[in-house]
């Protein structure tokens, strides 16, 4: 099925009403493929080192989960699943040249795994996920439904990249290349992070959360379109905020915040090209 017919009979639903079961399955099962081969992304780059959202394509997955059925799943050992029939696990045949190492990780349909890349256990990829070649998802990381992951990125150990179906025109969360991503760092809705930044361990980035740029002597917000941008190659460590309320004063309270401490160095290349070893 032609990209264009694929795209236009998606935005077409929304417009004339409710399709058949049967063209659903035919028409989100088209760009599910074209998902894993890489020929259609939830949201793409663009020239001006921004991002576009392709709303068509969460769409469509919407429509995918609200008509598709939920069937028995082949067992692994003595487990059994049970899940929507066009978002099933793949299999190793499916992935091409991928490092699954064996204990419990699941790439779901729908999803693009570059070549190269390592998926330590247990992990998981959701349906409308990119992620790049070269890039290593450790143990208990997540990479949520239609995150944008780049080459070279480091997703370390219980790390969670948010995901976002709807609303379909909502930004997904992007890590750019050449990123590293903490253990147990969380980049959640709303946020792009910039190519080769650092993420440290235990950071949660929202939209919202307020993130102090302690080397420019600024403070980064979210822009007018939603999105918190983290500058490429600054290195985010976890920090606090006093309360300014009188009675949260006198109780010595504080809430998180996000300080970028100093753009990223060799010494902080060689503490993050240390996983190279590995593969």
């Amino acid at each position: 099925m032609k990209l264009s017919d694929l795209r236009s009979a998606i935005e077409a639903w929304d417009e004339k009403g409710a399709p058949s079961r049967d063209e659903v399955l035919r028409v989100v099962g088209a760009l599910v493929v074209a998902l894993e081969t890489g020929e259609v992304r939830a949201a793409r780059p663009v020239g001006d080192g921004g991002w576009t959202v392709e709303a068509w394509v969460k769409t469509g997955l919407l429509w995918g989960f609200r008509h598709a059925a939920v069937v028995d799943l082949p067992p692994a050992g003595p487990l059994a699943f049970r899940d929507k029939e066009l978002f099933p696990p793949r299999g190793p045949s499916e992935i091409g040249d991928v490092r699954l190492v064996p204990g419990g990780s699941a790439i779901r349909r729908g999803a693009f795994v570059g070549a190269g890349v390592v998926l330590m256990p247990p992990c998981y990829v959701n349906v409308g996920a990119y992620v790049g070649s070269g890039t290593m998802i450790d143990s208990h990381a997540l990479v949520g439904s239609c995150a944008q992951v780049g080459r070279g990125v480091h997703l370390s150990a219980g790390a969670q990249v948010g995901g976002v179906l709807e609303p379909p025109g909502a930004m997904p969360v992007v890590i750019e290349e050449g990123c590293f991503v903490g253990a147990l760092a969380a980049v959640l809705e709303g946020v792009r992070v910039s190519r080769e930044a650092v993420i440290g361990a235990g950071v949660v980035l929202t939209a919202s959360t307020p993130v102090f740029d302690v080397p420019r002597r600024r403070k980064l917000e979210r822009g007018e379109d939603g999105i918190l941008v983290i500058p490429e190659r600054a290195v985010v460590v976890p920090g606090s905020r006093r309360m300014s309320d009188p009675w949260a004063v006198g109780e010595g309270l504080a809430t998180d915040a996000a300080v970028i401490v100093k753009d990223r160095d060799e010494r902080t290349d060689a503490k993050a090209a240390l996983e190279s070893a590995l593969r």
